[in-house]
């Protein structure tokens, strides 16, 4: 089945979830009347006899694609990445709520405790993120096809600054911790393997990552090393440029204690792998990979806690030491 048939089905299909999609079949519609308009002009301007030539179909700079084709797309883009994120949240929040706010996520959500339901929405929304990825890389290829460019590879550079991928997205990352996190709640052996079909916590040279076979044609690799300290990430802190590093080292890099937290960087604080500014007040906590490389390893975990407690209790008496001197104006 071609992708355009199935990417029409898919669409169907979340129109009673009210999901946000790339609006692929618009976006042809674009490319083609550009292509066809492009066309008969040409045509018209030339003689009979003349071979057409394809390269001169379409310009580089099309008023019709550029002044429509890329910002419906952005557009499109944006609503979906901010769906996917919202939907992500709110069941990695009602997987991960204690004390009396799980009972009440629990009594208010729509899963009523439905273990299976959780898993069903996890798989759901990662086939979500999938089938908009895919969308957005063909319709740039064939933007770039049309037009003879390298504008729709552009784009999708600028749309991964924007931080609009959405494989880039850290929430991505924590479905595909919960989701092998689950491996273990669930019973059924054969309906566990089905689910979780692809993902895995990988260790090359005792180095860990995320690894997931999202469909035949993406395969997700997620590095899990801090770039900092060079050790598997502990407490581990995606920055809104979507690195990942342990939140202690974020905070040095920040220039911030673990007291005052990521939110008291400066805007000017850069990440110390891409250099992009202000990408700490935004951080994101991966609770479910946390979790994840608890249980995998259990003495690294260990110990790393006992050292970065020491050093939480030191920063932490500096700052209440500073803190009561300038109280007293000493």
């Amino acid at each position: 089945m071609k992708f355009c048939k199935r990417y029409q089905e898919y669409m169907q299909t979340q129109d009673q979830k009210k999901l946000h999609v790339v609006g692929f079949k618009n976006l042809k519609k674009i490319l083609k009347r550009c292509r066809t308009d492009a066309i008969r002009s040409l045509r018209l301007s030339q003689s009979p006899s003349t071979p057409l030539d394809e390269s001169a179909v379409c310009p580089h700079h099309c008023p019709v694609c550029d002044g429509t084709f890329f910002p419906s797309l952005l557009e499109e883009m944006s609503a979906v990445v901010g769906c996917f994120n919202k939907r992500a949240r709110k069941l990695l929040d009602l997987h991960l709520a204690t004390g009396f706010r799980k009972y009440y996520v629990w009594c208010r959500g729509k899963f009523q405790g439905k273990h299976g339901a959780l898993v069903q929405e996890g798989k759901n929304l990662v086939g979500y993120a999938i089938i908009n990825a895919v969308a957005m890389r063909k319709i740039l290829k064939k933007y770039d096809k049309i037009h003879y460019s390298k504008h729709g590879q552009a784009f999708r550079s600028q749309v991964q600054s924007m931080h609009m991928e959405i494989l880039k997205s850290p929430w991505l990352c924590e479905l595909i911790a919960f989701h092998i996190n689950l491996r273990e709640t669930i019973i059924d052996t054969r309906k566990a393997s089905e689910l979780f079909k692809g993902c895995y916590l990988v260790f090359n040279d005792g180095k860990p990552s995320l690894s997931c076979e999202l469909s035949d044609s993406f395969k997700l690799e997620i590095d899990l090393t801090c770039s900092i300290c060079l050790d598997t990430v502990f407490d581990s802190v995606s920055l809104t440029c979507g690195h990942i590093f342990c939140y202690m080292c974020a905070c040095k890099s920040g220039s911030v204690t673990i007291v005052d937290g990521l939110k008291a960087a400066r805007s000017s604080s850069k990440c110390p792998l891409c250099r992009e500014a202000g990408v700490y007040k935004g951080a994101l906590h991966l609770d479910e990979l946390n979790i994840l490389l608890s249980r995998s390893c259990p003495k690294y975990w260990e110990e790393r806690l006992r050292n970065e407690r020491v050093e939480r209790i030191r920063q932490t008496k500096e700052h209440w030491e500073t803190q009561s001197r300038a109280f007293l104006g000493i």
